[in-house]
């Protein structure tokens, strides 16, 4: 799914990294613990939460996801989106909940991908 794709489905906002709207992507996870996303995520290229902070990204970098999307209407700090910038991250800002917006991106084919047990 190209995260064009994602961005209509979630009637989401760019905040930035436009230039890798055209990117495709085949899994997603929806998480507010970055502690979680780092203990038992794999392979997972777009991460869904509200969690406002740097640590999103620095985590979403680490893990090499390449879209953030920010739910329940939550804007992210300029800080964490030039972060996300420099990280070459595309940020989506959505009204969806997560758990609405995680259904939807499913029920359109973006899997949940493989999960590692730490």
């Amino acid at each position: 799914m190209k995260i064009r794709t994602i961005a209509e489905l979630l009637d989401a906002k760019v905040l930035c990294g436009a230039e890798n709207i055209d990117k495709e992507v085949h899994s997603a996870c929806g998480c507010d613990m970055m502690s979680d996303v780092l203990a038992f995520v794999k392979e997972q290229a777009v991460l869904i939460t509200g969690l406002c902070n740097p640590q999103v990204v620095r985590t979403a970098e680490m893990m090499d996801m390449r879209c953030i999307v920010f739910v329940r209407g939550k804007t992210p700090p300029k800080e964490v989106i030039a972060l996300a910038e420099d990280a070459g991250i595309v940020i989506l800002a959505s009204n969806e909940r997560m758990y609405v917006a995680c259904g939807k991106l499913y029920a359109n084919g973006l899997s949940g991908g493989s999960v590692v047990n730490g």
